[in-house]
């Protein structure tokens, strides 16, 4: 949960209009740099462990919400979705 969090965090930074695609870009850095790691033994140089918050972390980020407002909620909702149909097409 917390790599969700921190990619909710990474995308409630940006615009509305640019989240969709801050969200796809976040997966693709933590997949390939998961791929990276794996391959080699280390981290990426820019792209970090392959983890979700590894990726996040090169981004600005906001605050933890004291609550889960409407907004957040979207943003954690945004990043599942990302990440499920990432995987689906990783599967076909």
């Amino acid at each position: 949960m917390a790599d969700i969090e921190a990619g909710a965090r990474a995308i409630c930074y940006v615009s509305p209009c640019e989240r969709q695609a801050m969200a796809s870009e976040l997966c693709r850095r933590a997949g390939l740099a998961d791929r990276y790691r794996k391959r080699l033994g280390r981290s990426h140089p820019d792209f970090g462990t392959g983890t979700l918050m590894s990726a996040a972390a090169r981004f600005q980020q906001v605050p933890r919400p004291a609550q889960m407002n409407r907004g957040y909620l979207a943003a954690v909702a945004l990043i599942c979705m990302t990440l499920h149909a990432q995987r689906d097409d990783q599967e076909l």
